[in-house]
């Protein structure tokens, strides 16, 4: 198979890249390395990918670039490119969001209107739902998202349903719960509190500690989004929920780092931020269903690998917090 990966050189986007090369498909990877982090940690997260013949990497704004051309001839596109964080997505930041995660998918899909045979697999996110009322959540909850950043992907999400409607396109969108692990961005939690514990530095906690996520492994969520491209199980013009399937909170899960790096963490507690979530849990009978998902990393693991992760790029060195 010849996919396109875009946003390949972000956090999910290259698990989902060294995946696919390594179950022997091409790839053609996408991204405009825009300015949310630095690009030094995205072209790292490249480096297993370029060692591939199979692989191409084409640096390009979906908002604003020709695309009929790149995606004439693949069988599956998987849109990961997006502008991420709920909480940098209020003010005037929110016209990035705008292009980055409404036009840009609009624009991916006017080129896929000449080949409605190629898959479009969206990766969506869970702040879609909002303060949701009844956990676990499924799919035909009600959305409301509380944040800019989710008012985008959901507008995305509407915009898949409507072109598979209207034109027939084979769209079918993702939701991800709360993924960690290598990779991770310098702006996730996760990121952030393993390297003040690795550095024994004051870890800042936004609210009480007893707000839970649904924490899904980064290579949990690159199975399910390949399934999602190559099953012919997959309900198209339908969403599904990508989720770890256990509910932790945040001290739970400051208690594991505690335990892993064998460090007392100086915790200290601020108001919660707008468009925060008190709690996140994904309902996966649909997924388990038609995409035969089975999340297989749990959260010790998982942070192990990401603590492991941030000890390597780091090379010996001082572990500095991400600026």
């Amino acid at each position: 198979m010849r996919a396109i990966v875009t946003g390949c050189a972000g956090f999910i986007g290259s698990h989902l890249t060294d995946t696919l090369l390594e179950a022997g498909h091409s790839v053609v990877g996408i991204d405009c390395f825009n300015d949310n982090y630095g690009r030094p940690q995205k072209e790292v997260n490249l480096a297993a990918a370029r060692d591939w013949e199979s692989f191409e990497l084409l640096t390009l704004d979906l908002a604003h670039g020709a695309l009929s051309g790149v995606v004439s001839d693949c069988e599956t596109v998987y849109h990961l490119a997006a502008e991420p964080g709920v909480r940098s997505s209020w003010g005037n930041r929110f016209d990035r969001y705008a292009q980055n995660n409404v036009v840009a998918t609009q624009h991916l899909l006017e080129a896929l209107r000449l080949t409605p045979q190629t898959r479009l697999v969206y990766a969506s996110s869970s702040s879609i739902y909002g303060q949701v009322e009844c956990l676990p959540t499924r799919e035909d909850s009600t959305p409301r998202p509380l944040s800019p950043y989710g008012v985008t992907k959901l507008s995305a999400e509407h915009l898949c349903h409507l072109y598979f409607e209207n034109y027939g396109l084979k769209t079918v969108s993702l939701r991800y719960f709360t993924a960690f692990g290598p990779r991770q961005r310098p702006d996730m939690a996760f990121n952030i509190f393993c390297r003040a514990a690795l550095a024994e530095r004051p870890i800042t906690v936004y609210g009480d500690g007893t707000q839970t996520r649904d924490f899904t492994y980064v290579e949990d969520i690159a199975a399910a989004t390949v399934a999602a491209g190559t099953l012919p199980t997959v309900e198209f013009g339908q969403a599904y929920n990508v989720g770890g399937g256990l509910r932790t909170s945040v001290r739970q899960a400051l208690d594991a780092i505690a335990d892993l790096t064998g460090r007392a963490l100086d915790i200290q507690h601020v108001p919660r931020e707008h468009g925060d979530v008190r709690d996140t849990g994904a309902d996966t009978a649909r997924a388990r269903r038609d995409l035969g998902f089975e999340p297989r990393v749990q959260l010790d693991e998982g942070l192990q690998a990401e603590l492991d992760w941030i000890l390597a790029v780091a090379g010996g060195r001082e572990v500095e917090l991400a600026a």
